[in-house]
């Protein structure tokens, strides 16, 4: 397993932007897909968007896609989840998972490793 850590959240207003990153530990994190999932207060677990492990492919959830974009840097081991135009809907935990292959995020189950999360709450 990989060890990922996420930051870069926090409080906004709504219209405004964060970037996300998640940071891997380890020089195999560079060849797995890397995404991310949200989580609400009293909602499941959701799917925001993935990327491969070159950045050559990427899939991004329809109800954020256009306003949030994901890439990946591998020279320093991370990948970002830059968010803007943020709405109120968009206040969750938000989580950093890898695995060898960018279909398994349709499994998140069975995905190989996950961050701790960090907490994005956006104000209306």
């Amino acid at each position: 397993h990989v060890q990922l850590v996420e930051s870069g959240g926090g409080s906004v207003q709504a219209g405004e932007s964060l970037r996300l990153s998640c940071s891997g530990s380890e020089g195999t994190f560079n060849l797995y897909a890397v995404g991310w999932f949200r989580q609400a207060p009293g909602k499941e677990r959701e799917f925001v968007a993935a990327i491969s492990w070159n950045g050559a492919s990427a899939n991004v959830e329809d109800s954020v896609r256009g306003r949030f974009t994901i890439s990946r840097d591998n020279a320093k081991n991370t990948v970002y989840l830059q968010m803007d135009n943020l709405q109120s809907d968009d206040t969750a935990t938000y989580y950093c998972a890898s695995d060898p292959q960018l279909g398994n995020f349709l499994y998140p189950n069975q995905l190989d490793s996950w961050g701790e999360g960090t907490l994005v709450t956006v104000s209306s």
